[in-house]
């Protein structure tokens, strides 16, 4: 069993990239560094690193003099980040499937599993669980890079997850797509997963353009 030290740094960039995701963070007005390091009880030096990581990952924009901000989701956002998803992952799970040893099927199952376990649960955990899941049909084709895409994608892509979920209907659907996901990926069916992957890429997609387009028009 291995253990992981987490530093302070990292527990605060969980903390806040939670609250990214659920969207407790306004996007219009700069993060308040100073009630922030209060809040949390801690110092500004691990809350910056914290913020600077966070930018690292696209999740926030920093303003000369004004500090850290959210970076607002758009339909635009949503467009570029899941257009990049169509492009590279499903070739790359069907890749993953195919060169899969025993040790990445076993880690693809777990996180399917624990994705699966999460459906019931409200708030940033799915988007984690559905990166985690997402990523492990990707990491047996063996290419760092593609690996590290596809992952960075799905970072972007979990405000959006959390959004496409919460129409009702829509978290028993993804569960049935997962399903099959898991399913064709195990039996090393490279183009069969590759299009799953892609009518389930591109079905979000499709949705969050409506939903983004109504809340721009409630917003108007």
């Amino acid at each position: 069993m291995s253990i992981v030290v987490r530093t302070l740094s990292e527990q605060i960039f969980e903390i806040i990239r939670e609250r990214i995701v659920l969207g407790k963070l306004p996007d219009q007005l700069p993060i308040r560094q100073d009630a922030l390091a209060n809040e949390l009880g801690v110092s500004k030096i691990p809350l910056r690193e914290a913020l600077a990581r966070l930018e690292q990952e696209g999740l926030l924009v920093s303003q000369a003099n004004r500090g850290y901000f959210v970076r607002p989701m758009s339909a635009e956002s949503a467009e570029e980040i899941f257009e990049l998803r169509l492009s590279l992952e499903p070739q790359a799970a069907g890749r993953g499937a195919l060169l899969a040893d025993d040790v990445g099927r076993a880690a693809a199952v777990e996180a399917y599993e624990a994705l699966d376990s999460a459906a019931l649960d409200a708030g940033a955990e799915v988007a984690v669980r559905n990166r985690a899941f997402h990523t492990a049909l990707v990491r047996p084709g063996g290419r760092l890079l593609t690996t590290q895409l596809v992952e960075r994608l799905a970072i972007l892509s979990e405000r959006y997850v959390v959004t496409h979920l919460e129409p009702a209907g829509r978290e028993d659907r993804a569960h049935l797509e997962h399903k099959q996901l898991i399913e064709t990926w195990l039996a090393r069916d490279a183009e069969g997963i590759a299009a799953l992957l892609t009518a389930h890429i591109r079905g979000t997609l499709e949705d969050l353009r409506a939903q983004l387009a109504n809340s721009a028009g409630e917003g108007s």
